[in-house]
C-alpha cells in the first residue's frame, strides 16, 4: 500500500501453569450470563451518539499504531482511552521493540533473513501459537516500522549489544536484534504533552539515556565507559534544552511521537472514555461500542471495524485469581493502573475464546512501600545471588526475567514456598548503583522498615533474620563463591548464554556474572513474582480478527497488543517482544480493515 511522508501538525519453552478450573469457570459463567444471547444484547442506554469507521479501543503502542494505520488508509479513525492520559503501558516502558529484519537494522548491518527469524521464533515459542500467526507477525513487522517512520516524527535506533533473550538458538542474534525510538522533541505535542501518561521510573533528572545504555548507569563510577555514557547523557540533555526542546526517550517518545502522527492525520483520541460494552447488529457483527464520555454513556458507531488494544487484566484481582496460579495479586505489576481487563472481558461476552491468561510478561520484583521495583540488572551483576526460604539457590539468577518467574512458580508446583530472597554483599553496594541509591550512599531507611530489606554483619545473622538454617545459607555462598573463582557454574549456568552478560561487569574475570560474596554487611532484598503486564487475552487470528473456541470469527472484531493472547506464546524472544507484535498486530488489523471493507 502508498505511504505517505510524514508531515508536521499545524497546531501544536514452558508449560503453561496450572490454574482452577472451578474459579475460571464461574468468572467466565457470570460474563457469559451478564452477556445473554448475542442477537438480543441488551445494550446500555445512551445518551449521546458518534459515528467513524474504526473505533479503537486503547491508547498504548498498539491502539495507536492500528489508529494512524487506518487513518492513512482513508478510514475515519477515533480511540478511546479510559485513562485521564495516553500511552498506557507503552509510556512507563522501556519501549524496546522485537522486530526481525526492519529497516533500521538493516541500515545498521545488522545481517538476518527471513528464515532465521523464523527459525528463531519457532525455537522459542514452539507450536502453541499457530504457524501462520507467528508468519503473520515476522512479515508485517517491517512494514509496520517503515510505516511509522514514514507518518510519525518517530525515529529509532539499534539498541546495539542487547542480546536476543535465547540468542544460542537457531536464527538468535547474541548481537540483538531489538531497537528503540531515538530521542523526541515532546514540544512536537504542542498542549497535549501534558497529557502523556507518566514513565514507570523517572528518567535522572539531567540525563537524556537511551534503554540500550541504561546497564552502563549502574558502573558510571567503576567503568571507563560507563563514565563516558553518562557523560553523554548530560551532554544531549544540555544540548536538547538549550535548543528549547524537551527531550524524551524510551516509552515517552514512542507514545509522544505516535500521538504526534495522530494529530497529524486529524483522528481525536478521547480521554477518560472507558468502554462499557460492544455494540452489535441483529446477525452478531459488531458495529461500535458503548462507552462513557464526560460522565455520559454514548454510542459510539463502527461503520468499518472495531480493534480492542485495551491492554491486559494486571489490574483485576478476580480475573487474575481465576486464571492465575498463587500466590498472585494486583501490587506488584508495573502495568498501567487503568488495566482491568475490560477489553477482554467484553470479547468474552461476545463469546470470543481466551488464550495464555494463566501468564504474564513476568519478571522478579521487589515489592518496596513506593511501589513495586521491577529487577533488571541488579540481579545479574557480579555478587549477588538469589536463595529460596531456606537458604539455596535454585535458578540461574540472570535468565531471561519471564523465565526466571517461570521458575518461581515451579517451585511451588513442587509443594515449596514461592519465598526468594537476593542476597548481596558491601562490595556490590560499593560499586553498583540500586535502583536510585548511589553505590557506598546507604539504601532508603523505608525499605527495610518494610521488611523488603534486610541487613546483617555476617551471613549467619543474616539468615536468622530471614528466618533460615545459618549453615544453608553459609554453604550456599561458599558454594557460589567457588563458582566466581573460577568462572564456572555448575549448577546453573549462569554466564554461559551470552544474554547472561548484558547487565553485568566487564571488569570482573573471569565471569563478568559472578564475583564473590566476602565483604560485610551483607543485604537481603525480597524478590515476588511480578510483571509488566499479563500476556493473555482474546484468541485471534492471523489478520488479527477476534475469534470464538470453534475457531469462527466474530465479525468486526480485532484485537492487538495485551488484550490478545501472545503471539510469543510463553516465552519471550528478546527485548520488545511486546511492543513490537503490539504494533504490528495493530498494524494488521487497520490494514485489514481496509481491505475487507473496500
Amino acid at each position: 500500500m502508498p505511504q505517505e511522508p510524514y508531515t508536521q501538525p499545524t497546531t501544536p519453552t514452558t508449560k503453561a501453569h496450572a490454574v482452577d478450573p472451578a474459579r475460571r469457570g464461574l468468572l467466565q459463567g457470570g460474563l457469559a450470563l451478564a452477556s445473554g444471547a448475542l442477537g438480543a444484547m441488551s445494550m446500555p442506554a445512551h445518551a449521546a451518539e458518534a459515528e467513524f469507521d474504526v473505533v479503537v479501543i486503547g491508547s498504548g503502542a498498539a491502539g495507536m499504531t492500528a489508529a494512524l494505520a487506518a487513518a492513512k488508509r482513508g478510514l475515519r479513525a477515533v480511540v478511546i482511552e479510559k485513562a485521564p492520559t495516553f500511552g498506557g503501558s507503552t509510556a512507563r516502558s522501556g519501549a524496546g521493540i522485537w522486530i526481525r529484519g526492519n529497516e533500521v537494522l538493516q541500515k545498521a548491518g545488522v545481517r538476518d533473513t527471513p528464515a532465521e527469524a523464523a527459525a528463531y521464533l519457532d525455537a522459542v515459542v514452539g507450536d502453541i501459537v499457530p504457524a501462520d500467526r507467528k508468519a503473520a507477525f515476522l512479515a508485517q513487522g517491517p512494514a509496520m516500522i517503515s510505516f511509522i517512520i514514514r507518518n510519525t516524527p518517530l525515529r529509532f535506533r539499534w539498541m546495539e549489544g542487547y542480546s536476543d533473550y535465547y540468542p544460542e538458538l537457531p536464527g538468535g542474534k547474541p548481537n540483538g536484534a531489538s531497537i528503540e525510538p531515538d530521542q523526541f522533541n515532546g514540544n512536537l505535542l504542542g498542549a497535549e504533552l501534558a497529557n502523556l501518561n507518566k514513565p514507570y521510573l523517572a528518567v535522572p533528572a539531567g540525563v537524556v539515556i537511551f534503554g540500550g545504555e541504561y546497564r552502563w548507569l549502574n558502573l558510571a563510577l567503576v567503568s571507563a565507559k560507563g563514565a563516558a555514557v553518562a557523560l553523554q547523557a548530560v551532554s544531549r540533555y544540555v544540548q536538547a534544552k538549550l535548543r528549547g526542546e524537551v527531550p524524551l526517550t524510551m516509552g515517552q517518545a514512542l507514545a509522544a511521537g505516535l500521538r504526534t502522527g495522530l494529530l497529524s492525520a486529524n483522528v481525536p483520541v478521547w480521554l477518560n472514555t472507558p468502554l462499557v460494552d460492544l455494540q452489535f447488529d441483529a446477525s452478531g457483527r459488531v458495529t461500535g461500542v458503548i462507552a462513557t464520555r464526560d460522565g455520559t454513556p454514548t454510542l459510539v458507531k463502527a461503520n468499518k471495524g472495531v480493534i480492542v488494544a485495551s491492554g491486559g487484566f494486571e489490574h483485576n484481582l478476580a480475573m487474575r485469581t481465576a486464571y492465575q496460579q498463587q500466590p498472585i495479586g494486583t501490587d506488584w505489576t508495573v502495568g498501567a493502573k487503568e488495566n482491568t481487563g475490560d477489553g477482554i472481558r467484553a470479547g468474552l461476552r461476545a463469546g470470543a475464546a481466551v488464550d495464555l491468561m494463566d501468564d504474564a510478561w513476568w519478571g522478579p520484583t521487589i515489592p518496596l512501600p513506593e511501589g513495586p521495583y521491577f529487577v533488571l540488572g541488579e540481579r545479574t551483576l557480579p555478587g549477588s545471588i538469589m536463595v529460596n526460604g531456606d537458604g539455596s539457590r535454585y535458578l540461574n539468577e540472570a535468565a531471561p526475567y519471564t523465565e526466571f518467574v517461570h521458575t518461581m512458580y515451579q517451585q511451588v508446583s513442587q509443594g515449596k514456598p514461592i519465598t526468594t530472597w537476593m542476597i548481596v554483599d558491601q562490595r556490590y553496594r560499593n560499586r553498583y548503583l540500586f535502583k536510585e541509591s548511589a553505590p557506598i550512599l546507604a539504601l532508603p531507611k523505608a525499605w527495610f522498615d518494610a521488611g523488603v530489606a534486610v541487613k546483617a554483619v555476617t551471613l549467619e545473622g543474616l539468615a536468622t533474620k530471614l528466618g533460615m538454617r545459618p549453615n544453608t545459607l553459609v554453604n550456599t555462598v561458599t558454594r557460589f563463591n567457588g563458582f566466581a573463582e573460577s568462572g564456572t557454574d555448575t549448577d546453573f549456568k549462569r554466564g554461559k548464554s551470552v544474554y547472561d552478560h548484558y547487565y553485568t561487569d566487564p571488569a570482573v574475570r573471569p565471569n563478568s556474572c559472578l564475583a564473590p560474596l566476602k565483604t560485610a554487611p551483607y543485604y537481603a532484598f525480597k524478590i515476588v513474582p511480578g510483571d509488566l503486564g499479563t500476556k493473555g487475552g482474546l484468541r485471534t487470528d492471523a489478520r488479527a480478527r477476534v475469534v470464538k473456541s470453534d475457531g469462527s470469527v466474530i465479525p468486526g472484531l480485532y484485537a492487538a497488543g495485551n488484550a490478545s493472547a501472545s503471539v510469543m506464546g510463553h516465552s519471550y524472544a528478546g527485548a520488545g517482544s511486546t511492543i513490537g507484535p503490539a504494533m504490528t498486530f495493530g498494524y494488521i488489523a487497520a490494514n485489514d480493515i481496509a481491505d475487507s471493507t473496500a
